[in-house]
């Protein structure tokens, strides 16, 4: 059942573990694992944080855009997505209809520890990262609901065990598809996983 998955889409804040996840899950099902913003990077022979200064957050998204059109055609994928991907109605449509979106759930506290020492977030480089942190999630939730198929908290568990977890909610997603392929696009799967 597994092999027959399209690609694997993820989405969710940044800290969330998409790169994390996404490389354990494409070794897991043996496909190619690619994150969009380092496609974007090589792309253009620059890192996000020159494309921000130079071209504003603006520019970024345009060749965010371009990139997601193109990653998200290609068969049997794993896709880690940047954070404010689902900003942009044309990526949450090219992600929620070419494959299957995952949105990873981090809360702030998760996002803020996971972030805090890393220079590389041009969004982060502010006085109070935490309300930015806590805005972007107010903003983008909603987003990243609307375009997810499966829902999974992260931060509560191990990411071998939350892939675990994973597989089986694909494989169930998958299985209602495949029996139901006119409605099973409206259905979401919710993981009930706590925190431990």
């Amino acid at each position: 059942m597994l092999e027959e998955l399209p690609s694997v889409f993820l989405v969710g804040p940044m800290g969330a573990g998409k790169t994390t996840i996404g490389r354990l899950l494409a070794k897991q099902l043996g496909r190619e694992f690619v994150d969009s913003d380092w496609y974007v990077e090589s792309q253009t022979g620059a890192d996000i944080a020159w494309i921000f200064a130079k071209e504003g957050e603006a520019g970024f998204r345009a060749r965010e855009t371009r990139a997601i059109d193109e990653l998200t055609q290609r068969k049997q994928i794993v896709l880690a997505t940047g954070g404010g991907a689902v900003m942009s109605a044309d990526n949450r449509r090219f992600l929620h209809q070419r494959g299957i979106v995952v949105y990873l759930n981090a809360p702030v506290d998760v996002q803020m520890a996971r972030t805090a020492k890393d220079k590389s977030r041009p969004l982060l480089q502010q006085p109070n990262p935490r309300q930015i942190l806590q805005n972007l999630y107010s903003t983008r939730d909603p987003l990243y609901r609307e375009v997810a198929h499966i829902i999974m908290p992260t931060g509560h568990t191990y990411p071998r065990h939350m892939v675990s977890q994973l597989l089986r909610h694909l494989e169930s997603f998958w299985a209602l598809k495949s029996t139901k392929p006119s409605s099973a696009t409206s259905e979401c799967i919710e993981s009930a996983t706590k925190p431990s």
